[in-house]
């Protein structure tokens, strides 16, 4: 059994201001149709006798995970939620172990949630090529033959070939510095490290007994210890937090004698950066990735993005760097794409929220938009998805007023509930227990006026909820 594990725990902080925390980049439209994680999961549906994946995501990412999967089509996913980061090596093995409840023989297609690939059929060439070799034990990577000289990625030596198309790994190599990585692609031996690999799961827990007994010892309790919630597997707070922090390529790649690379092209990148993306994306006569309303005067080989409603005009600049959000702007030179993460380490310093959250905030439910706040009020637009509601909730400091835009809202207030439609209004006193449910088969936009003397989303008190919620 062929099954794609995918790995879906970053946090995407290079490309701030669209990607933070709470909405990573790989559940982003940021090239083609599609986020790059639904872009994942689709390639793996074009291999022969694939089986339902397996998503290793963040706690916090659980319900982004779960839609998009189902706006994929996809409906019978596992999805094990990590409570903790603990990097690559712990999250595969959470997957090898989930897999091997399904077939003790089941092969694992390692793939990370958000990579970007152009060319699917040379993908899917380059997965059916590592097959046997996995049939052999074989730990094998995928290298991606490079095209220039590349200072961000990590390297992989070659050594003699092996089974047609493979190569037995002499060596990975860490990011090397401009020289180094011009040697490299002279000498024609190395290939990036993509971060993708293919194994039996069994083989994978075999390296890693070898290399790293005590995290497989740790990571093995921490999923017996598991409990199954709504449609995730929820794995151990307290004996995951015990696991060791180390990547694949640590723990295993480089230290077991069964490594092996097959070379592909396949029109690659990680999405590592701005600068990254810019190189991916159809450019106009300029050299300029424009998205959204943009309007260049003498600009060239610069990455614009505005979001919706809003102009971006740039005039007389060269290799920028130019994102907006409602809530932020980012301005960089494009050979310091890298160094957008310490923006990200500022913000978190300085207490402020922009680093995870956007003014966008997305719930299982739907969404809201903080449309404006000042002191005592706050005005949100809220939006609920067909068939779903929000908690049986209250709150001690704040009072609400809900008007419908489009849509109807059954609305529980303590011992009454009622329907709402379009241009009519309520009120939900301090104190009041209160439920917004959409009964529609459309979405329901309402806008919401809180008043009181805190408005902070803490301030919650959640008596029944779906979502299983605290």
């Amino acid at each position: 059994m062929l099954i794609p594990l995918i790995l879906s725990g970053g946090s995407g902080t290079r490309l701030w201001p669209v990607s933070r925390k709470n909405l990573p980049k790989q559940f982003l439209e940021l090239a083609g149709k599609g986020t790059l994680f639904q872009q994942t999961v689709a390639r793996t549906q074009q291999l022969p006798h694939v089986a339902a994946p397996i998503v290793v995501a963040s706690e916090d990412h659980r319900f982004l995970a779960a839609d998009q999967l189902l706006e994929a089509g996809i409906e019978d996913a596992a999805i094990v939620l990590e409570p903790l980061a603990r990097n690559t090596a712990p999250a595969i093995a959470l997957g090898a172990l989930q897999a091997l409840q399904r077939d003790a023989e089941a092969v694992l297609l390692v793939l990370p949630a958000d990579h970007l690939i152009g060319d699917t059929a040379a993908f899917v060439e380059a997965v059916q090529q590592a097959l046997p070799l996995a049939a052999q034990g074989w730990l094998v990577t995928f290298g991606i033959r490079p095209d220039r000289p590349e200072t961000g990625f990590g390297y992989i030596r070659r050594a003699e070939a092996i089974d047609g198309h493979g190569f037995r790994v002499e060596q990975f190599v860490e990011k090397p510095d401009l020289a180094t990585a011009e040697s490299y692609l002279a000498d024609g031996g190395y290939d990036w490290n993509s971060g993708m690999f293919l194994f039996k799961a069994s083989r994978y827990l075999e390296e890693l007994a070898a290399h790293a007994p005590a995290m497989l010892a740790a990571v093995r309790e921490a999923h017996a210890k598991a409990s199954i919630d709504l449609d995730f597997v929820r794995i151990d707070h307290d004996a995951f937090a015990l696991v060791p922090d180390k990547s694949i390529d640590y723990a295993v790649m480089e230290k077991t004698q069964r490594a092996a690379v097959i070379p592909v092209s396949c029109a690659w990148s990680d999405i590592g950066s701005w600068s990254a993306l810019w190189l991916t994306g159809d450019k106009d006569a300029d050299g300029n990735l424009r998205e959204g309303d943009t309007m260049p005067v003498d600009t060239r080989n610069s990455l614009l993005r505005s979001h919706e409603r809003h102009l971006l005009a740039t005039v007389g600049v060269d290799d920028l760097i130019v994102v907006t959000t409602p809530d932020a702007t980012l301005v960089a030179h494009r050979d310091a794409a890298q160094d957008v993460k310490k923006i990200v380490e500022q913000l978190k310093a300085a207490g402020r929220s922009e680093h995870s959250l956007h003014r966008v905030v997305y719930r299982p439910w739907g969404s809201y938009d903080s449309l404006e706040e000042g002191q005592r009020f706050q005005v949100k637009r809220i939006v609920v998805k067909p068939g779903a509601s929000l908690s049986l909730q209250k709150h001690h400091h704040r009072a609400e007023h809900w008007i419908v835009v489009s849509g109807t809202a059954e609305v529980t207030c303590d011992d009454k509930v009622f329907l709402l439609s379009e241009n009519q209004s309520t009120y939900i006193p301090l104190g009041s227990r209160h439920r917004l449910r959409n009964p529609g088969k459309l979405p329901l936009e309402l806008i919401e006026v809180q008043s009181g003397s805190y408005l902070g989303e803490d301030d919650i008190v959640r008596y029944d909820d779906v979502y299983g919620r605290a």
